[in-house]
């Protein structure tokens, strides 16, 4: 079981950021939302980003502090979902929320928002 998120896993071509824009599907957990599709590529990993409306909060100090705490929440829950998946996805995980977010809070909605995408990806 790793628990990483290495350089490899960040989600950073303009392309496939728009194609995910433009195809993926999304699911929603308030305040948390994720955009994902599925990457056709054999050896493909899963690709994540993060974002927080700067219109939201007008602080990059805010919105840095949010997308820290979003990317350790998806670092520790990603094995709930990605170890029984032979697949890779692009992932963009978007925070919607007016309010600043505690870590508890977040890691409590991210485990939903898997649970969720979970059941939508894999029906058993």
């Amino acid at each position: 079981m790793t628990f990483q998120y290495s350089k490899k896993n960040k989600l950073k071509s303009t392309k496939l950021i728009n194609r995910l824009f433009s195809e993926g599907r999304s699911v929603a957990v308030f305040p948390l939302r994720m955009v994902f599709i599925k990457l056709e590529q054999d050896n493909a990993t899963n690709r994540v980003g993060v974002s927080v409306s700067k219109k939201n909060f007008r602080k990059a100090v805010d919105r840095n502090r949010i997308k820290r705490l979003l990317r350790e929440a998806y670092r520790l829950n990603q094995n709930q979902i990605f170890n029984n998946s032979s697949s890779a996805y692009a992932l963009m995980i978007l925070y919607l929320g007016k309010d600043m977010a505690n870590f508890s809070s977040v890691e409590k909605k991210m485990r939903q928002l898997f649970d969720k995408f979970g059941k939508s990806e894999f029906p058993n």
